[in-house]
């Protein structure tokens, strides 16, 4: 019998390389749309997958929840299954005037403000996407016409420390783009266990808006903010084509 990872609960006979990784496993179902032969696969806590193809290629989708611990979880486990390129597709809060609701952030760079990647090594260690995939991903937005910055995101913890004003104040002034809670335990993680990562931010809140309410509307289905995540998806897809084809 397949022996299945204790918390995805997928084992390695899927035979696929490239993940997917949105936060919220709602969003599988509007990764399924752009995939063919399409098969749910297992949700278990907060790990949602499927299985599919996208020109050609196995996608794998799962959702890995809120945090760095659990997005890490997924890396780690991911990896024992085969998965050797993984790209979040994920929402952030601008914190420059210029990113505005659905443009992605193309991360180039995390500030570790978080725990999880802080457990796997010392904090002065920068965390950085894969080079290659990044690439793969610029070039891809830039084809599709997207509207993207490539810069720093930071990841944190909480929305709800008693000093998010300041502390968003203090990282835009240091020319930060956006903020999310799982890219710098990804990057991290990732390169301590040689797998390609990158990181996809569509962002949901406005520059000085608040936080809690531009989430709601974007549940409620706010407009740009869902073609931002369809632009994310169809970013990461084609970034994993370009990278099969440099294997090629």
């Amino acid at each position: 019998m397949e022996k299945l990872q204790p918390h995805i609960q997928l084992g390695n006979d899927l035979g696929v390389r490239y993940a997917l990784l949105p936060g919220d496993p709602a969003r599988l179902d509007r990764i399924a749309p752009f995939l063919e032969n399409v098969q749910e696969l297992k949700f278990n806590r907060e790990y949602r997958s499927l299985r599919g193809e996208y020109k050609g290629i196995p996608v794998l989708a799962i959702s890995t929840g809120i945090g760095g611990a659990s997005a890490g979880i997924a890396v780690e486990e991911l990896r024992q299954i085969g998965v050797e390129a993984m790209i979040r597709i994920g929402s952030c809060g601008s914190l420059q005037p210029q990113v505005k609701l659905g443009d992605l952030i193309i991360v180039n760079g995390a500030v570790r403000d978080d725990g999880a990647s802080k457990t796997y090594i010392d904090s002065i260690f920068p965390a950085v996407p894969d080079a290659e995939l990044m690439m793969c991903c610029v070039e891809a937005a830039r084809e599709q016409n997207i509207s993207y910055h490539v810069g720093i995101a930071r990841s944190h913890d909480s929305f709800y420390t008693d000093n998010e004003e300041a502390i968003d104040a203090y990282w835009s002034k240091q020319g930060v783009l956006g903020c999310d809670m799982e890219t710098a335990a990804l990057f991290t993680i990732g390169h301590l266990r040689g797998v390609k990562t990158a990181s996809l931010l569509n962002n949901v809140v406005a520059y000085e808006e608040d936080t809690s309410e531009s989430i709601a509307s974007y549940v409620d289905g706010e407009s740009l903010s869902m073609q931002g995540e369809k632009n994310e998806i169809l970013t990461a897809l084609e970034a994993f084509v370009k990278l099969e084809a440099h294997k090629g």
